[in-house]
């Protein structure tokens, strides 16, 4: 369950946000909790050098890693689901 308090200020998480001009591309961005400027004691997320508002709308992640396995999983990149380059380094 979503709450405000669970993301304390200045803490770094990790979003997945999709590009505005083209919907079909997204990726995991790293942002700040601060309170939000606008609307003092909400918190809102600083990414981009603009304020997103903190809401339980938005899939916050607490670490790099696990906010890219939500985007694998969420896009269709899931390891298990290319086998034969399991292995592949580049």
């Amino acid at each position: 369950m979503f709450t405000n308090e669970s993301h304390p200020e200045d803490e770094v998480v990790y979003v997945i946000i999709r590009n505005p001009h083209a919907q079909g591309v997204a990726n995991v961005q790293e942002a700040t909790v601060v309170q939000n400027p606008e609307k003092p004691g909400e918190k809102s997320l600083f990414m981009y050098d603009t304020y997103y508002p903190l809401t339980e709308d938005v899939a916050v992640y607490h670490s790099a890693y696990d906010a890219d396995n939500a985007f694998r999983e969420a896009f269709g990149l899931i390891q298990s689901d290319f086998p034969e380059t399991e292995n592949f380094y580049g």
